[in-house]
């Protein structure tokens, strides 16, 4: 036979993994194939396969099994956007994408090139899980990615795209990953499924309760984005490789802005006059950041913070917020959590920090405290106390107690901090502090309400306002709220070339 001819006869026998029969059916659960998902991922024509010809082994009771050229991944390199980047991407009609030792080797392989050459890794699951037939050695490949994950882990951007079934040790290389995305009805991830819920425990659950992208998104906080359907997954990762950079050696990207009139009226007007009303903190992320740049991450998940990427003057910025539109933007446990990961994926990257602040403080109660609110929280003021990138705080209302010091307080390293004039900044809301320091004045008082009323409102005048910190230098200005934007594209410039130098250590202990 001529060679050239038998290389292309394996070539497209690789091409179509599990064969016409199974790729029918992938696309009949509403699916891609492996290789769809790459030619809708990467630059056209930018794609360069490796170990396209690496084959399954037959092991033990499966030694007459069929073999499978690329065994069930496809691995490589190409471009998004011009940018290198290193990809897997699992081929479900190939045993069900299952993870045997040449399919983990193959993935091991481009991440290793990824380390060495500093470009993202994004990973496209679709797998059964562990091959039984190959027993340890199985579990074994999995050990060996959730290794190089572990290494990589902020040196390098790692995303993971759960495009179908990922279950079981499976589930631990998209943890350790920065970002994870689900698509609806056709992905989920569980350490353990359905039928040993029910063996173990007599629970009733579908796969889809249990683990599917809607639980992840708003139940648990796994997953970072939930996605309708395969393509939007795959533009959700285009687009938020638009705000990061290649490695930890790369500062975040910054695009060509003109400059036009930065004043944004409309802030003078967002924050309401009643402390205890509500707002929607995500507009004045609007006004503050590039028109229609705020990418938002983790939207469904803990909503009384908002975390996310955006551009301001064109600079990639990553953004920290309270939202007093929900829960009056009080920090709880996964308020906490959700927070400092974003913080801690940020500072690795060099992407610079916005922390918007209207917060009363820590969510108070027996489920907070018996489940940790102390060591939670602990979380986000440790990662913002350890973040060298550029820091800036706007505290736009409510300021109060240690929650004051966890959001990026100056006494934390922030960089620059900015207060509206509506700013509270004490250690409790005026009520609150009136009840606890003339708690005996009031009761003693002919008209007891009508002396708590007096007193609310002098200990407001006196304390619930920005000028006592903006006197002790905990606040660096006090700005008139439309002037804010043209505020931070001065200071994330000004703070372009920080370097801190830190203690010499191996690494913090952070708070787990």
């Amino acid at each position: 036979m001529d060679k050239i001819a038998q290389l292309q006869t394996k070539m497209a026998e690789a091409v179509l993994g599990g064969g016409e029969t199974r790729i029918a059916s992938q696309h009949k659960k509403g699916k891609l194939t492996a290789r769809e998902r790459l030619q809708l991922l990467l630059d056209e024509g930018s794609f360069e396969e490796l170990d396209m010809l690496v084959a399954n082994r037959n092991r033990g009771l499966t030694a007459d099994q069929e073999q499978f050229l690329g065994d069930g991944v496809v691995t490589g390199y190409g471009t998004i956007h011009g940018r290198l980047v290193y990809v897997f991407s699992q081929d479900f009609t190939v045993y069900g994408g299952s993870l045997s030792e040449p399919h983990a080797r193959k993935i091991c392989k481009i991440m290793d090139l990824a380390m060495e050459n500093g470009a993202p890794v994004i990973g496209l699951n679709d797998s059964g899980g562990a091959r039984i037939q190959e027993g340890v050695v199985s579990l074994g490949g999995y050990a060996d990615i959730f290794y190089r994950n572990t290494r990589a882990s902020g040196v390098i951007p790692q995303i993971s795209a759960v495009m179908g079934p990922c279950a079981g040790g499976a589930v631990y290389s998209p943890a350790i990953t920065d970002f994870i995305l689900m698509v609806e009805q056709t992905s989920y991830m569980f350490v353990t499924g359905p039928n040993v819920v029910k063996t173990v425990t007599h629970e009733e659950v579908t796969a889809e309760e249990l683990g599917g992208a809607q639980t992840h998104a708003t139940k648990s906080g796994v997953t970072h984005f939930a996605c309708s359907n395969e393509v939007e997954c795959i533009q959700y990762i285009k687009r938020l490789l638009t705000y990061i950079p290649q490695n930890c050696e790369e500062d975040a990207p910054v695009y060509p802005y003109e400059k036009t009139d930065e004043t944004r009226l409309a802030l003078n007007n967002i924050i309401p006059e009643h402390p205890n009303q509500p707002y929607d903190m995500k507009e004045v992320i609007a006004q503050l950041t590039d028109t229609d740049s705020f990418f938002e991450v983790h939207r469904d998940f803990a909503e009384n913070i908002i975390v996310g990427f955006a551009l301001i003057g064109g600079r990639s910025i990553g953004i920290v917020a309270n939202q007093p539109a929900h829960l009056a933007g009080v920090l709880d446990i996964h308020a906490s959590v959700k927070g400092a990961r974003f913080t801690r994926f940020c500072d690795a990257f060099n992407i610079p920090l916005l922390v918007l602040v209207d917060v009363p403080g820590f969510l108070p109660g027996t489920d907070q405290e018996w489940n940790a609110i102390i060591t939670n929280g602990a979380k986000l003021l440790y990662a913002l106390s350890e973040a060298t990138v550029p820091r800036i705080t706007v505290t736009t209302r409510k300021a109060y107690g240690g929650a004051y010091c966890v959001m990026n307080s100056k006494h934390i390293g922030a960089d620059l901090n900015y207060a509206f004039p509506q700013a509270e900044i004490a250690v409790m809301g005026p009520k609150g502090a009136v009840e606890i320091i003339f708690k005996r004045e009031i009761e003693a008082a002919a008209d007891p309400e009508a002396r708590m009323n007096e007193l609310v409102a002098e200990y407001t005048e006196r304390f619930a306002n920005p000028y006592l910190a903006a006197e002790k230098g905990y606040i660096d200005e006090v700005i008139i709220p439309d002037q804010a934007r043209i505020k931070l594209m001065k200071g994330f410039k000004m703070l372009e070339n920080k370097v801190v130098h830190m203690p010499r250590k191996k690494h913090g202990n952070i708070p787990l």
